[in-house]
């Protein structure tokens, strides 16, 4: 009898405001109701809540501790509903690239990795600017 209670009051744990610009990104929502905001609130959360308890169990099954992509993409192809409209918008989950393991001591201090594009190192902020040689003032 308590949790019937609790259930009538239950507010949603998401923002009704930014769940009303999501909801309003459809070019064929005009308006949305205060019934509907809290319908679509409700079960984003009892979704993304169910997605949350299938991935803990196969990180589980897995004998891990912290739930990754792959346990996320496990459970969704195990529930055939929830596959048929979520797995093709899920990333494609990152192979490890089989590389030998390099002693940090022997690499510089950059390592071997190069920074992406238009990146610059700190040290270029802190250096001080280059100027050309001081012209010669003539003093009487």
């Amino acid at each position: 009898m308590a949790e019937e209670g609790k259930n009538s009051s239950m507010r949603p744990e998401f923002p009704t405001g930014r769940v009303k610009k999501i909801m309003k990104l459809d070019p064929e929502v005009q308006r949305v109701s205060s019934e509907a905001l809290f319908l679509v609130s409700c079960s984003t959360e009892l979704f993304l809540r169910f997605l949350a308890e299938k991935s803990a169990q196969v990180a589980i099954e897995k004998k891990r501790k912290t739930v990754k992509l792959e346990h996320l993409r496990m459970s969704v192809k195990r529930h055939q509903p929830t596959s048929d409209f979520l797995l093709d918008s899920l990333p494609l989950p990152s192979r490890p690239v089989d590389r030998p393991t390099k002693d940090r001591r022997q690499s510089g201090p950059d390592g071997d990795k190069l920074p992406p594009p238009g990146t610059r190192r700190i040290d270029h902020f802190f250096r001080k600017p280059e100027e050309e040689a001081p012209e010669p003032r003539d003093e009487p």
